[in-house]
């Protein structure tokens, strides 16, 4: 792997499935980590599970992403805390699925609020401090779906969709201060969430996935920390999926 030795890395979403083998992925490959997410208890535990496996002195911010408020003070606070954010992975985010023809208007908001509005703010407030520094690595987390779509989560597909068109735009305005964008899109993943699924669900679901299973947290903190490092300075714009080829994306 990649070291991300003296590198600082905030991470949305941190206490997560995916959030924390992202921070986990970083931490081992020697990055200094702000854990982020709005529940402080489960970011502490996780702090402290972090620093006892891996070592790093990991610290946690608490952000409420729906409050512009706390997004607009996210960065800063980082800043504050570790001296620079080298590292900006921005994982979080809800659903709030419904049919197209069902979908109240909250639910549509709340969506684009926190998957995608959230997500262009603290790209913004990273970039200035990431200019000066001429050095940024910017990792956001899409979904296959954003590419493929899937009945019944519109306004999840258009905050995904449009991050990656985001990323691609705010890549081709930062390239020259070495600063790259980029997004990781994985398919099915095990989390608490696919842990709910019976065994039948669960078969339906490997079955169109050519590598026979859903993906691990660690595959995409793998492509994370690859994204994130500094041998993958000349890649940037691009949407790196992993998901076992159930989307073959040319």
């Amino acid at each position: 792997m990649f070291s991300l030795s003296g590198m600082n890395a905030l991470v949305t979403g941190a206490s997560g499935g995916i959030g924390s083998a992202i921070a986990i992925a970083l931490a081992k490959q020697g990055a200094r980590v702000a854990l982020s997410g709005s529940n402080g208890s489960k970011l502490r535990g996780f702090r402290e599970q972090l620093i006892e496996e891996n070592g790093g002195d990991h610290v946690e911010i608490t952000c409420n992403l729906s409050d512009s408020t706390q997004v607009e003070e996210l960065i800063p606070a980082a800043l504050d805390t570790m001296g620079s954010v080298d590292i900006l992975v921005n994982n979080a985010g809800i659903t709030r699925d419904n049919l197209a023809m069902r979908m109240k208007d909250d639910e549509w908001d709340e969506v684009i609020r926190i998957n995608l509005e959230a997500t262009f703010r603290l790209m913004r407030a990273s970039a200035r401090p990431m200019m000066k520094a001429r050095f940024g690595r910017i990792i956001n987390i899409t979904s296959v779906v954003g590419a493929t779509g899937n009945p019944g989560q519109m306004n999840y597909i258009a905050a995904k969709a449009g991050v990656t068109g985001m990323t691609k735009s705010f890549a081709q305005e930062v390239a020259s201060r070495g600063i790259t964008a980029n997004c990781v899109a994985p398919g099915f993943i095990r989390t608490a969430m696919t842990a709910a699924l019976d065994e039948k669900q669960t078969a339906a679901i490997n079955a169109k996935i050519p590598a026979g299973k859903m993906g691990e947290g660690d595959d995409i903190g793998a492509a994370v920390a690859y994204l994130a490092s500094r041998e993958a300075g000349y890649v940037t714009g691009q949407t790196l999926h992993v998901n076992g080829g159930m989307a073959m994306m040319s």
